[in-house]
């Protein structure tokens, strides 16, 4: 199979790999590269084909097809394709690299970690590739080892949402109860999770629980019939069995959402510095997309928050693990590099994650071109 492909460092070296084949390549004066690699021929097979220059990742899978002859089958044929990317070889630019700035940048698409199309689309209006990818999961869930294996594959860390519920059920869920969880229902696939991580290796990141001061999800104190301080106590639960499965490689993110009048208040839902790594925050700017909702700047929407994790939990890192902006209300374009400025201002602040959704609102960097380019621009200037 003869690869080529573009957009890569200029007299780089490199390596391509097709399934348990790898070859080493050297970019051109234009960054071009053009290889031969040995693909088995096995009928129907799927190959990944990947290439890196050390700061650039393409990637695209193939099906392998061959013509029988009156000996061994033998492969087909591949026509030469513009050039190696995610997830098709129909595009023809290497994605931006991530970039090293102290604040991160990370997203969340519709189709979740393997999704590399919608990644690779973020990148390209971002300028720079994101460095965290989060992803959503239930309880009913086996341990997403193949999508780890796909953000590692492009340079990034995974925070994955662990929700103990299952999804369309509702509110009120009584086998998802905390207590059931602190009892031991759960401890087999627990122990599942914990080891397959452990197996796997490298860091990631584990969000269980998320936003357990509001009302809407079942492991929140007071829904559910659940107990006060049993939202904390089953996190307690849930990390000690998944660490001892030999999960050590995993950084415990808890993540209420932002404080709001009628929010359980948050220190009678910390778990304990023990048992945290990373504390979070989701927040969103609703404009006036909701009859409920104003105009809210970065500052006024974070500020508390930020304040209350710093004095439950003085000195752990910080992350903003949801966030995005409606366009109704006021300019987005603005909010965009507000947000980036006031973050970067935060020293303890690790990074953000983008929610990339037309969902209740339309929180997409690219709702309007304004907003895109606003947000690219910001993020160079941090870099």
């Amino acid at each position: 199979m003869v690869v080529t492909g573009a957009a890569f460092a200029k007299k780089a070296r490199g390596t391509l790999t097709a399934g348990a084949s790898s070859v080493a390549f050297t970019t051109s004066v234009t960054g071009a590269f053009s290889s031969t690699i040995t693909v088995a021929p096995t009928q129907g097979a799927t190959v990944a084909i990947r290439a890196t220059d050390g700061a650039s990742v393409a990637s695209a899978s193939f099906t392998v097809t061959y013509s029988a002859v009156s000996t061994a089958p033998t492969p087909a044929t591949i026509a030469p394709i513009p050039a190696v990317t995610t997830p098709s070889p129909s595009s023809a630019t290497a994605q931006p690299p991530i970039s090293m700035a102290q604040l991160r940048f990370g997203v969340s698409t519709p189709g979740g970690a393997t999704a590399n199309a919608e990644l690779d689309a973020v990148a390209s209006l971002a300028g720079e590739s994101p460095s965290i990818v989060l992803s959503y999961y239930d309880f009913g869930q086996a341990p997403p080892i193949a999508d780890l294996d796909s953000v590692a594959a492009r340079g990034a860390t995974s925070l994955i949402t662990w929700e103990p519920w299952r999804w369309g059920g509702g509110l009120d869920q009584p086998a998802f109860a905390n207590n059931r969880i602190i009892a031991g229902d759960y401890d087999p696939s627990l122990r599942q999770w914990g080891a397959a991580l452990a197996g796997w290796g490298k860091p990631v990141l584990l969000r269980y629980a998320h936003e357990m001061n509001g009302n809407w999800y079942p492991w929140a104190d007071g829904a559910n019939a659940n107990a006060p301080g049993s939202s904390a106590a089953a996190w307690r639960h849930v990390h000690d069995v998944v660490v001892a499965a030999g999960a050590t490689n995993v950084q415990w993110v808890w993540s209420p959402n932002i404080p709001y009048t009628g929010s359980t208040a948050l220190s009678g839902l910390y778990p304990g510095s023990a048992y945290v790594d990373i504390v979070a925050l989701d927040g969103y700017n609703w404009g006036t997309a909701a009859s409920w909702s104003s105009w809210t700047s970065p500052g006024t929407l974070f500020g508390p928050g930020l304040a209350q994790l710093r004095a439950l939990s003085p000195g752990k890192p910080i992350l903003i693990a949801e966030t995005g902006s409606a366009e109704s209300g006021g300019s987005k374009a603005v909010w965009n590099r507000d947000l980036v400025s006031y973050l970067k201002a935060q020293g303890d602040v690790m990074g953000f994650v983008w929610f990339n959704h037309n969902k209740e609102a339309d929180w997409r960097i690219n709702s309007s071109l304004t907003s895109a380019n606003a947000l690219a621009a910001a993020l160079a200037e941090r870099r």
